[in-house]
């Protein structure tokens, strides 16, 4: 990777890290910052990734209208589906969060990793944001990791993967995640896909 794009990697996913510490109950989805990056960046097409900020910020809307500030889930979606974590109240309202998501148009599955617990402090999600950060980081200056491949999202010192990737690219991330400092768990939401069908994809983003 080139010393350019290594920093504007690294600089987004900074932002991507720091960014949901900030928003409160529900993430910022598109913030504006380096949005065409990303997309070029990405396996998935321009319409999944236009879909996928779609979804988070109507899925955000209905968990919102139907249960107020009574639960703190971030909804993080890739390739049309749907990670969720946070804090709930009880197991009836955590049991409600898939239904509510999965009315959402274009969802294709939901995974509710949300803790019944009472709501995160504002240090925690701080400390949250400085993992997913120094992983991203790790991945970058990784030989073995393509970082613009993987979503790395943390809660409550756990790390969640996601990403369209080969079975050899999952290890190679979950790894890093794995030993990095803080960390307490690693979990893989991740999509797997072939080597024809990365490199099929790889060749389509290059033409993006």
């Amino acid at each position: 990777m080139s010393h350019p794009l290594r920093r504007t990697v690294l600089t987004l996913a900074l932002v991507a890290g720091v960014v949901p510490a900030l928003q409160g109950c529900f993430p910022l989805v598109a913030t504006g910052v380096g949005t065409g990056a990303l997309m070029v960046s990405d396996r998935r097409s321009s319409g999944a990734y236009v879909e996928d900020e779609a979804i988070e910020w109507k899925a955000a809307a209905q968990i919102k209208e139907k249960l107020g500030d009574h639960v703190h889930v971030n909804i993080t979606s890739y390739n049309r589906n749907v990670l969720l974590t946070g804090e709930a109240p009880s197991a009836a309202v955590k049991e409600q969060l898939p239904r509510l998501v999965a009315q959402v148009p274009n969802v294709r599955g939901v995974t509710n990793d949300v803790q019944v617990a009472g709501h995160s402090s504002l240090t925690a999600r701080s400390n949250d944001a400085l993992i997913t950060s120094k992983v991203k980081a790790r991945m970058i200056d990784s030989s073995q990791v393509q970082a613009h491949l993987i979503k790395v999202v943390t809660e409550n010192a756990t790390v969640y993967l996601m990403g369209l990737v080969t079975q050899p690219e999952a290890e190679a991330a979950t790894q890093v995640a794995r030993t990095t400092a803080g960390v307490n768990k690693v979990v893989r939401v991740f999509e797997y896909i072939s080597d024809a069908d990365a490199r099929r994809l790889d060749l389509l983003r290059s033409d993006k």
